[in-house]
């Protein structure tokens, strides 16, 4: 896959107006000088018998299930904890000493778990904007990575990550779990052995009410105890302008990618994982609103977006407010996918559940079964090998872009055509520029990894 070059992305818009927030500069007064980001460490293999030493970034939300897990298996221990909120903390801290006999060390500031030559591997649930850099900072501090999803904020950052990777020869999980469940693997071998016949649409439902977040009068303080500048790390500085601080950044476009990159991205993943696409769609149109009540979200409520490849469709959409299950049988899907194929057609309700339905109407193959994401994450990270991986950072960057491909086509209000090889929009200045952002330095994604 060609490298994306930010610079051609940002001379391509040069001068171009587009009056979105996303890509606003800092404009208050100048933050603190953070230290540099960790120079690049020698690689150094785990081995078969060690202990890993894991560092939880992020622990507020799907955090936790990282620090239960790590700190309760016998092949690794939680060393560090990290959040720029200590108010938040007291529930790792505690899960950890429970199952370790001990609290881990914690930290407010990422980078000083980059520092730590202590650390193997380090998890990351910040908040989306978060996710390259500390990716990034990690893979050059010679840490292997567990990355929540999306893996990125943007185009540009998931290439990046991916190089890193690569370069750095890290391993690096995406936290798409439904790639190691057993049941969906199933699934998709029953599509890609032809069983389906020829699939020629797949669509990615996520029905996932979502509630107003309110309206504020003016500015919100930041949070006692709360580092606001690491917070924004690579946004812009603004003023916090919604109720709740934490989660509620999702509908926010400096900070999440609404529900299509936060819920909507496992069933993106598991929509392309179905139809078989490596590559980019060459058209993407998306359009929706934000409807049922007036607030401070940004991101839709309301979306759907449509991926055009050579042979096929992947059609995705997000319903915030009340509405009914699709599929039409007694398996009706909310959050899930359907695959339409010319021998029948398969519901996947669940991350880990899937039936076949038969042109005459009857039940075909089906199955119910998870799987364990991290373990595969662990094995991999013993075996040295990516290839280990079921969630690779390669996967979870294609995915992650498709969605973000439909937000940039929401947000201009039009269709984007795309080079499926590189990822760059043919032709379109503002479309191009919303693949990267302006970063806030020094907290900036570097062109060279």
């Amino acid at each position: 896959m060609q490298s994306f070059n930010r610079r051609e992305f940002l001379e391509w818009s040069a001068g171009a107006t587009l009056g979105l927030t996303m890509l606003g500069r800092a404009e208050a007064q100048e933050p603190e000088k953070p230290r540099e980001r960790p120079k690049p460490q020698p690689v150094e293999k785990v081995g078969p018998n060690e202990i890993i030493n894991v560092a939880c970034i992020g622990v507020n939300g799907r955090g936790m299930d990282q620090v239960h897990y790590f700190a309760r298996s016998r092949e690794t221990q939680v060393v560090v904890i990290c959040d720029v909120d200590p108010n938040v903390i007291k529930r790792g801290m505690q899960t950890v000493e429970t199952y370790q006999g001990k609290p881990p060390e914690f930290v407010q500031d990422l980078r000083r778990v980059m520092d730590n030559k202590d650390v193997d591997v380090v998890t990351i649930a910040t908040p989306n904007h978060w996710h390259a850099l500390a990716t990034i900072w990690a893979c050059q501090a010679g840490k292997d990575v567990y990355v929540e999803k999306p893996v990125c904020h943007n185009v540009y950052e998931g290439q990046k990550m991916v190089e890193a990777a690569r370069k750095h020869k890290r391993i690096v999980q995406s936290g798409t779990q439904i790639r190691s469940s057993e049941a969906i693997r199933e699934a998709m071998d029953y599509i890609h052995s032809g069983k389906l016949g020829k699939v020629f649409m797949a669509k990615g439902l996520c029905y996932k009410p979502r509630g107003s977040i309110g309206k504020c009068e003016g500015e919100t303080p930041v949070p006692p105890g709360v580092d606001y500048n690491l917070w924004l790390g690579p946004a812009p500085y603004q003023p916090i302008r919604r109720k709740r601080f934490h989660y509620d950044w999702h509908w926010f476009w400096d900070y999440g990618n609404g529900d299509l990159g936060n819920q909507g991205i496992h069933q993106m993943d598991v929509a392309r994982w179905g139809l078989n696409k490596k590559e980019f769609p060459k058209r993407v149109y998306s359009n929706g609103g934000r409807f049922g009540y007036e607030d401070d979200g940004e991101t839709p409520n309301t979306q759907l977006a449509l991926l055009e490849y050579d042979d096929c469709l992947l059609q995705f959409e997000v319903r915030g407010l009340l509405t009914n299950d699709d599929g039409n049988r007694e398996m009706g899907v909310r959050i899930g996918n359907i695959f339409y194929g010319t021998e029948g057609y398969m519901l996947i309700p669940s991350y880990s559940s899937w039936q076949v339905y038969l042109p005459d109407g009857s039940k075909g193959p089906g199955g119910s079964k998870g799987g364990d994401h991290y373990a595969n994450f662990l094995a991999a990270v013993r075996s040295r090998k990516y290839t280990d991986l079921n969630a690779d950072i390669e996967e979870g960057f294609i995915s992650s872009a498709l969605c973000h491909y439909a937000n940039i086509s929401y947000r201009l209000r039009r269709e984007i055509y795309i080079d499926p090889k590189t990822g760059k929009c043919n032709g379109d200045a503002e479309a191009n520029r919303l693949l990267a952002r302006d970063y806030r330095k020094p907290f900036v994604v570097p062109e060279s990894v």
